[in-house]
């Protein structure tokens, strides 16, 4: 270590401070995305119950033909990704109500469904 001999005291506390702020870095980060995550499903779940409660359930399994499946129906079906129910979102399909979301409520929207399919 002949280059830390030459920095002396106040150039090794500089390293030292870069190397526990990039470890806090990536303590953080990942907590920082949980919470993220979690506040798309939240506010995913706002959204179905006030636009979409009166024809879906959120859970279980819809047995009168007058409603619609549930999201975990939905999200438990062949093919259903994040993906695809991102993509679902921006179409319109009859005889479901047309509800203008932003693109951040679809993704919202989306992430919450998805993670009601059953594993």
């Amino acid at each position: 270590m002949p280059g830390a001999m030459r920095l002396g005291v106040a150039g090794r506390f500089r390293e030292f401070l870069v190397m526990l702020l990039a470890g806090a870095a990536l303590v953080i980060a990942p907590l920082a995305s949980g919470t993220a995550q979690a506040d798309e499903f939240a506010n995913g779940r706002r959204i179905v119950e006030h636009w979409c409660s009166q024809c879906h359930a959120q859970t279980g399994a819809e047995t009168n033909p007058d409603r619609a499946p549930t999201f975990e129906q939905i999200a438990s079906r062949d093919g259903r990704d994040l993906r695809y129910l991102r993509g679902f979102l921006n179409i319109d399909h009859f005889p479901m109500t047309t509800y203008r979301l932003f693109d951040h409520e679809k993704d919202d929207v989306a992430a919450f469904i998805h993670s009601l399919r059953r594993r």
